[in-house]
């Protein structure tokens, strides 16, 4: 047998046994100390140098300074709106599921007995009642307690209940809905509620930094920054009135109904829909400008519903392919497609053919921004109307009546 050392293999397997084995947990630690020292030292270094050398020149750091005042405008404005930013939970009961028993052709439903029994009776819904959930945002905008949101949000809900960022939990009453603009108000009692300032959105310009504020796949108090990147948006197919605020500020879904905010903490939009291909948020969200909002407002909680300007005719944008069949001269205006009988354009000579260009004074050139104007005006009010007809122009009065329900 062979030797190291000069002593038999056997002998110096033995020895080896009999030595005590390191076990592998307190090499680990060990070594992971090390690292962690050898770690920290390095970081100490690192600080020394950052201190010892600045990083930006004196361009760069005012350009920081002023990315740093930024955020900390976006840190106030969500400080003192997030409080009156609300979760909106709806909740619906929808038309009991139909008895299938008796509606299967054939013997199936015989079959269907043979094969799983009276499980099959005790399985089988019969006016079974269902209950949807919706999940949305919304703000109160009064100190007794008044809340704007989408209709979408809680507008058909039975019952509707709010939460406030403090967690405070309330019942809301649903004081009234208006589905052609998508909008809604609730009203909660409580004491002590915060409640948001309203902006100006006609002064909202395109490029301004806005904030989106509200509760996304129900993750409570989310604030995402954007910009303003069109006003005016219409024919986007989401609500019969349609004058949108663009932004790419985040917005997902259970963001509905929550405010859209300027740096100086006023609300301006109320924030939606979204064009997505996910469901997710990609750069194009939408809200309702508040000035629409506050006629609605002010109507839901007077009446209850809604009143509308009318003027019976059938518009359409005018086109250079139009111009030229009319000879008129730009492409500005609206055409009059049609009049109804007896309608407020009617007794006020208005005639198909006809080309509005001004409405109270106000050139007249997109047909969304005129539908919208109409609408906003009282029923019985007067407005004055230029229009361009066989190339001429004229001056109309026309008594707006109440649109149709």
């Amino acid at each position: 047998m062979s030797q190291s050392n000069g002593k038999p293999y056997h002998a110096r397997a033995a020895e080896l046994s009999r030595r005590p084995v390191r076990p592998f947990g307190r090499m680990f630690a060990i070594g992971t100390l090390l690292a962690l020292s050898t770690t920290l030292f390095a970081g100490v270094a690192l600080n020394s140098a950052k201190s010892s050398s600045p990083i930006f020149t004196e361009g760069e750091r005012a350009a920081v300074e002023s990315l740093k005042s930024t955020g900390e405008a976006f840190a106030a404005v969500s400080r003192n709106v997030s409080p009156a930013v609300v979760s909106v939970t709806a909740e619906k009961e929808q038309p009991a599921l139909q008895n299938f028993r008796g509606q299967m052709p054939g013997n199936h439903e015989d079959l269907l007995k043979r094969f799983f029994g009276d499980r099959f009776e005790w399985n089988t819904p019969e006016n079974m009642p269902r209950r949807s959930m919706g999940q949305g945002s919304g703000f109160i905008v009064s100190e007794d307690g008044y809340i704007l949101t989408n209709h979408h949000v809680a507008g058909d809900a039975d019952n509707v209940k709010v939460v406030l960022r403090d967690d405070r939990e309330f019942d809301a009453k649903i004081v009234g809905s208006d589905p052609e603009s998508d909008l809604a108000v609730l009203k909660i009692d409580g004491k002590n509620l915060p409640f948001v300032a309203l902006g100006d959105s006609d002064d909202v310009t395109v490029g301004e930094w806005v904030l989106a504020i509200g509760n996304p796949f129900g993750l409570s108090d989310t604030v995402t920054a954007g910009i303003v990147s069109a006003k005016g948006r219409s024919s986007v197919g989401i609500t019969d009135f349609e004058d949108f605020i663009q932004t790419d500020a985040a917005i997902n879904p259970g963001n509905s109904g929550g405010p859209l905010v300027n740096l100086d903490g006023h609300v301006v939009g109320i924030n939606t829909a979204i064009i997505s291909r996910s469901g997710g948020n990609m750069g194009i969200g939408f809200a309702i400008p508040i000035n629409m909002a506050k006629n609605i407002f002010d109507q839901l909680v007077t009446n209850g519903s809604v009143k509308r300007g009318y003027l019976g005719i059938g518009i359409q944008q005018m086109t250079s392919e139009l111009s030229k069949t009319f000879d008129f001269d730009g492409n500005d205006g609206i055409l009059v497609g049609d009049v109804s009988s007896d309608s407020p354009a009617a007794k006020a000579g208005l005639m198909a053919g006809d080309v509005i260009v001004e409405l109270d004074g106000k050139r007249v050139d997109d047909i969304g921004e005129f539908r919208n104007w109409i609408v906003a005006i009282e029923p019985s009010e007067k407005v004055k109307l230029k229009v361009w007809r066989e190339g001429e122009n004229h001056h109309l009065t026309v008594a707006v009546g109440e649109r149709p329900v």
